[in-house]
């Protein structure tokens, strides 16, 4: 198994990676009879999209030799109703490193490589920007 959810009422749960014991906790939005207090279960999957291409350019800039340490990105989950469900999600890469445009263009094509991105539906429209330095 790799993980277990409990459901601690007021629409809130505990979700525990096994292997390490990590546990991140949460909440219905605002927008959907919650409080909003941590990440609803939507906003893990847009953030697990830029986490994952995160990893995935970090293992090819190994590769490269590059450090990416402290870039950001900054995620933007769009929901739509009827069914209730993400529309679109923005990620806007930041960068902390000036590359060539050969080395900017490897890991961003790495990136789009990551197991999340081919997971999510393809009707979500996936907006991915890079800024680089």
């Amino acid at each position: 198994m790799t993980s277990e959810v409990t459901y601690l009422g007021d629409l809130r749960t505990s979700c525990k990676h096994l292997k390490s014991g990590d546990v991140f906790v949460t909440d219905a939005p605002t927008d959907n009879n919650g409080l909003g207090k941590a990440f609803s279960p939507t906003d893990s999957i847009a953030t697990a999209l830029a986490s994952c291409m995160f990893t995935i350019m970090g293992i090819k800039s190994r590769d490269l030799d590059i450090d990416l340490s402290n870039s950001k990105a900054d995620i933007n989950k769009v929901m739509e109703s009827n069914p209730r469900r993400i529309s679109e999600i923005h990620i806007h890469f930041n960068m902390n490193v000036k590359l060539s445009a050969k080395d900017q263009t490897i890991l961003e094509k790495a990136a789009m490589t990551c197991p999340v991105i081919y997971s999510i539906h393809p009707d979500i429209k996936k907006e991915i920007h890079f800024n680089w330095g």
